[in-house]
């Protein structure tokens, strides 16, 4: 298994004032170089941001042990105690939870966004059986355990953004959670998420 960030990226770059640097985590059979759109946008709006690759991100692995990958990543780029936000794409969103209300990344993170995050899973899950998507199967040890303490993430700044024309996330309601707060976008396919222009200023307006 492998953590690295995209090449190029200015990892020693300074965050401008009053904005956390964010980090954000790529979906299932992704790499980081699917986030570099957002990636740069938020870039050109003043923020540092650090797309970690995950691997491998086809459920080969369990999203406890992606989630592991990650907070690896983080204690090796930030200071002990310095504050990020966090952004999680469709299976990362469940990869950062797990990274907050397991490995205590709750005292970490300022905000927190999930953009079509299955939260409650997604039907597509039970056509593979491997260790990751039987986690993301409906009503899977992995998804109960967590929905058991979602209201931990009521002591951050929360959001899932989710369209409910999602045909990845099935059914799209999965996406709804009963803590934080929801946005709502009709954008027809669940991959434009991370490239609408639409969702994109909506997580520009969450982090600031």
């Amino acid at each position: 298994m492998m953590i690295s960030a995209t090449p190029g990226l200015a990892l020693n770059q300074s965050t401008s004032q009053g904005k956390h640097p964010v980090v954000i985590v790529h979906g299932f059979k992704d790499t980081s170089r699917k986030m570099q759109q957002m990636a740069a946008c938020l870039r050109r709006e003043g923020w540092t941001v650090y797309t970690p690759t995950l691997t491998p991100s086809f459920g080969q692995v369990g999203l406890d042990d992606l989630a592991g990958q990650l907070s690896v990543f983080i204690n090796a780029t930030f200071k002990p105690g310095e504050k990020f936000d966090l952004i999680g794409f469709s299976m990362g969103g469940l990869v950062c939870r797990y990274y907050l209300q397991r490995m205590d990344g709750l005292s970490r993170v300022g905000r927190f966004i999930t953009l079509g995050a299955p939260h409650h899973g997604s039907l597509w899950a039970c056509f593979v059986a491997n260790p990751g998507c039987r986690q993301m199967r409906p009503g899977s040890d992995f998804l109960n355990d967590l929905n058991g303490d979602i209201g931990t993430l009521g002591t951050i700044d929360f959001t899932s953004i989710w369209t409910p024309l999602d045909l990845i996330i099935l059914p799209s309601y999965s996406s709804h959670t009963t803590v934080g707060r929801e946005i709502k976008l009709w954008i027809p396919l669940h991959p434009l998420l991370v490239w609408s222009p639409l969702c994109i200023r909506n997580v520009v307006s969450l982090l600031r």
